[in-house]
């Protein structure tokens, strides 16, 4: 009989817990890790380097007409741009700006077609973060890149490796053109969803000697006066208060 209890009556297991599906959304910035190496990078390729070429030809043509952007001078007479009442720049495209890095650190800029793109055009300035970040909040910022421009010299403007930069015309040493890091990525993956912004992004280091790591995201206006010339303005949203930025990049 004991038997017959066994057989109808089999001992109780304890059901295993519920395995919850994989997580595959992203999480939230204030809940992600600064630097992680196992972060997923889901950043494409900007559309521009599919279609650039036979756009370039027909743009190029067009562009040489209204050169509207004369070659900066050493003193940086940078000329103001004439916006329309809808923010944007005349012949302008818009595309993603940010500033981030540590704030005692070098302050990096990546532009990208889009905040789901990887950069097409990412800056190391020898301008430290927090006093970049701190000069933008007192009023206009304008900072002129040149580098010397060679008779056969075929290099895209935005390749050019390094740049003289002046910054609100006093010369304030070096932008380095540089290919995005891991961190860089990270970064950018993390920032993947913010359109415009700035805050403090988290870290998994307990000690950072060169400060919170800072960002600031806006729209960018981005106008090609010559193939030696290209202004890029930076977007408020309100159209008037907030930062704002000016970057020129010329060959002299």
């Amino acid at each position: 009989q004991h038997g017959q209890r066994s057989s109808l009556s089999p001992p109780k297991m304890s059901p295993s817990p519920p395995q919850s599906p994989p997580n595959t959304s992203i999480s939230p910035i204030i809940n992600a890790g600064a630097w992680s190496p196992t972060r997923q990078i889901s950043l494409q390729q900007p559309s521009q380097k599919k279609n650039s070429q036979s756009r370039n030809k027909i743009l190029r043509r067009v562009r040489s007409v209204f050169r509207s952007f004369p070659i900066i001078t050493p003193t940086c007479r940078i000329p103001v741009s004439s916006k329309l009442h809808d923010g944007h720049v005349h012949g302008g495209t818009r595309i993603t700006g940010t500033l981030f890095g540590y704030r005692k650190a070098r302050i990096n800029l990546a532009f990208q077609e889009n905040p789901r793109c990887l950069p097409m055009l990412l800056l190391e300035l020898a301008i430290p973060t927090g006093k970049l970040l701190q000069d933008m909040g007192l009023g206009l910022v304008r900072i002129a890149l040149e580098c010397e421009k060679r008779p056969s010299e075929k290099t895209k403007l935005i390749d050019e490796p390094i740049w003289t930069m002046y910054c609100n015309g006093r010369k304030s040493g070096y932008g380095i053109k540089r290919e995005p890091t891991d961190e860089d990525l990270s970064v950018m993956q993390m920032l993947h969803a913010v359109s415009m912004g700035a805050g403090v992004l988290p870290s998994e280091s307990l000690e950072l000697p060169d400060g919170e790591l800072t960002y600031m995201r806006a729209f960018f206006e981005r106008v090609v006066g010559s193939r030696d010339s290209e202004t890029y303005y930076m977007v408020n949203p309100d159209g008037n208060s907030g930062p704002e930025l000016s970057m020129f990049f010329v060959r002299v």
